[in-house]
């Protein structure tokens, strides 16, 4: 496991986890992939779910303030309500892309609901521990960014257990807080499928399906400012390692 070593000196970090363990970390990131089609109807373990849960629950949160909630859905009734929304959302989108990519979305698989055993809603309580929170007085979206990480957590614990997950976000807002009975106050963040799977699919289904491609990294690093390209050496420096590293997330895949 050499995936770490180049030519360069490398300085050891007091708090650096081992190499086995950086594996494990970069993998999950790596192989991560949003689910759609590929669920088995196999149980989850109790045991498994409490630790995606608490992986989740130990995310940063901004003035600490854990904004929030888990919604375990297993209930075909509730499913079927929010499979229903899916669908006519899904519907209402179609039209909205240009005409020469409405046919290539239709056949798209977009969700999972009904298929994965377990659907999941994460939620932001936006007036959780109060009107003034630590980090929040001039930017008051931090809190819904702070169930976004999240959301991140859930879905890396998911993968390193074996569980696929896919985020549903053709879905009407108003209907998903009526159905699953939100609070004004409570905002849902994202609706997860959950479940095990066939086989994850190597690339994200997007870009094999040729939606989109992945951009390239060093075209989204800018210094000191919006556009501002690299000028010196260090800046360049760093262009050219993440040049040179491009197959770095390949050296992860199965």
């Amino acid at each position: 496991m050499d995936l770490f070593n180049n030519n360069t000196a490398q300085p050891k970090a007091t708090h650096q986890f081992n190499e086995q363990e950086q594996y494990g970390l970069y993998k999950s990131i790596f192989n991560r992939r949003d689910v759609r089609g590929q669920f088995l109807a196999t149980k989850i373990p109790n045991d498994v779910l409490s630790r995606i849960l608490y992986a989740a629950h130990h995310a940063p949160s901004v003035g600490f303030m854990q904004p929030w909630n888990f919604i375990v859905i297993q209930c075909p009734e509730v499913k079927t309500k929010i499979h229903q929304s899916f669908t006519l959302a899904h519907q209402e989108a179609q039209t909205m892309f240009e005409a020469s990519k409405q046919e290539k979305y239709k056949n798209l698989k977009l969700e999972g609901i009904i298929e994965s055993p377990i659907n999941i809603c994460i939620t932001c309580d936006r007036n959780r521990t109060g009107k003034t929170v630590i980090g929040r007085t001039h930017m008051k979206e931090m809190d819904l960014y702070s169930s976004v990480c999240a959301v991140q957590n859930f879905w890396l614990a998911a993968r390193a257990e074996g569980l696929g997950v896919g985020w549903v976000s053709i879905l009407h807002h108003d209907t998903l807080k009526a159905t699953l009975a939100l609070p004004d106050s409570v905002v849902p963040i994202a609706y997860l499928c959950l479940g095990y799977v066939s086989h994850f699919q190597k690339k994200p289904e997007l870009e094999s399906a040729n939606w989109l491609p992945r951009r390239p990294i060093d075209e989204l690093v800018n210094f000191n400012g919006w556009g501002q390209e690299a000028r010196n050496e260090s800046e360049q420096a760093l262009i050219k390692a993440l040049k040179s590293n491009q197959t770095f997330p390949q050296s992860f895949h199965p």
